[in-house]
């Protein structure tokens, strides 16, 4: 492999660029019109305007992205992660091409995409899955009916969403009724498929994930969780490993069903499972994201490992660095902190020019930013601007470390969610690591009532 076309923009563009370059790699990167300035551009070996602002128009055009590709003479392309990254038809027509493609099989990436269709396979693997329906509900009255045998809360799902977009939490039945239309039109809009499943919520329930690796040789590894249970509105905001107050006991099977999920679909490259822990720490599968995650930093930190390494030798044919999961081993302690220009009382983006930016000088902190100062962050694409990962040689000491970074940092010209953390790192449910999924909402509810 000798030139990676890179599919993607910003940070993620950036970060794989970074490791290509190490591994003598040339890139080629893609932009659209408001991307131009930004420094992933530049850091290119080469660069080439893909379309308008409109991500419609520009970093979704498969064709125009392939058709680019094999002017230049690209050995692989790599999605990054967001955008096509899970998209099986991109994925094909890379392949089609004599190119490849940088993640799993398309129909690996189908099966694992269709959350009906990855829940059935799961349970044929006797991996847990959350209670639900195990085919698609058509109508309001199916799904009024199934929701009686499930037992209320429920989620209502899009079997083809991701990131949080296409789901609601429905307390009862009038909720579901109110939002069964509203969830399968937004899956349609966003996804191209308005099929939609229930699933029990979870009470107090912890977001954990395990990241795993795949090769062509049949070789499948765990390198570990990520606790991803600091969300709103089923977003993450902060992630680390290892995750608190999880005995080791519960860790391992988990580890091990992760394993067991990625063999039943014999996966190959970079991947995550991700499932929900009850209070009782019994935990159920939720959804395989086929592809590298934003969090993957987390496990780069405690493991040692560069991850887009690993998958660029994957994608090439080549075993894993290393196929024995007794040498994979997890040191220390390490957080992940989503630094998004968002207002940080309403959460609503806020695109604009950022005029100042110093990051500070504090130790073992690592910065994967897409921005520099005098970039803009516009409205057309997600609003992070950073992932600040923080690295420790215990869950106290990262901490701290990260408390000393947040009250040292300068970013003036957009507001940024950075007061959320510098309050919430002092939250006792925080600290103590006992947080579920509805920890931030809650300590964000009782921030409002003391005022």
């Amino acid at each position: 492999m000798k030139k990676v076309l890179i599919a993607n923009r910003g940070e993620i563009a950036r970060r794989i660029i970074q490791t290509c370059k190490k591994l003598h790699i040339e890139t080629v990167a893609i932009y659209a019109e408001a991307d131009e300035h930004l420094p992933f551009v530049k850091e290119a070996d080469s660069a080439f305007l893909i379309g308008p602002s409109q991500v419609q128009q520009s970093y979704l055009k498969i064709d125009d992205i392939i058709d680019l590709a094999i002017r230049e003479g690209v050995d692989a392309i790599h999605p990054g992660y967001g955008l096509l990254s899970e998209n099986s038809t991109f994925a094909k027509k890379v392949e089609e091409a004599g190119i490849l493609f940088i993640g799993p099989t398309p129909e690996t990436i189908d099966k694992m995409g269709d959350k009906i269709g990855s829940r059935q396979t799961m349970e044929a693997a006797s991996v847990p899955v959350v209670p639900g329906t195990t085919d698609g509900v058509n109508s309001i009255d199916e799904a009024i009916e199934a929701a009686r045998e499930i037992g209320y809360p429920i989620m209502l799902k899009a079997s083809s969403g991701g990131g949080g977009i296409g789901m609601i939490r429905c307390e009862d039945e009038q909720a579901l009724s109110q939002h069964f239309e509203s969830v399968k039109n937004r899956a349609k809009a966003y996804f191209g498929d308005d099929k939609v499943f229930l699933e029990k919520y979870i009470s107090n329930g912890r977001h954990i994930e395990v990241q795993i690796f795949g090769d062509t040789h049949g070789n499948i590894v765990h390198l570990f969780e990520r606790n991803c249970s600091v969300q709103r509105r089923n977003q993450k905001v902060i992630e680390e490993s290892p995750s608190p107050n999880f005995p080791d006991e519960a860790r391992a099977r988990l580890l091990q069903a992760a394993v067991d999920a990625a063999k039943a679909v014999n996966y190959r490259n970079a991947g995550t499972v991700e499932f929900i822990v009850d209070e009782q720490n019994q935990f159920y599968f939720l959804e395989m994201n086929t592809r590298l995650q934003v969090e993957h930093p987390v496990t780069e930190e405690v493991t040692g490992f560069d991850l887009v390494d690993w998958q660029l030798k994957v994608a090439d044919g080549e075993m894993l660095p290393i196929t024995n999961q007794q040498e994979i081993l997890s040191t220390g302690h390490a957080m992940e902190f989503r630094v998004y220009a968002e207002d940080p009382k309403t959460f609503f983006p806020s695109p604009g020019t950022i005029q100042s930016l110093d990051w500070g000088n504090v130790e073992d902190v690592r910065i994967d930013s897409g921005y520099e100062q005098g970039n803009a962050v516009t409205p057309y694409y997600d609003p992070m601007i950073a992932k600040v990962i923080i690295k420790g040689e215990t869950r106290s000491s990262a901490i701290e470390k990260a408390r000393k970074f947040f009250s040292t940092v300068t970013l003036e010209g957009v507001k940024t969610n950075i007061p959320l953390f510098t309050t919430f790192l002092d939250a006792e449910v925080f600290m103590d690591g006992t947080y579920t999924t509805s920890a931030l909402p809650n300590w964000l509810e009782s921030q409002k009532e003391e005022k």
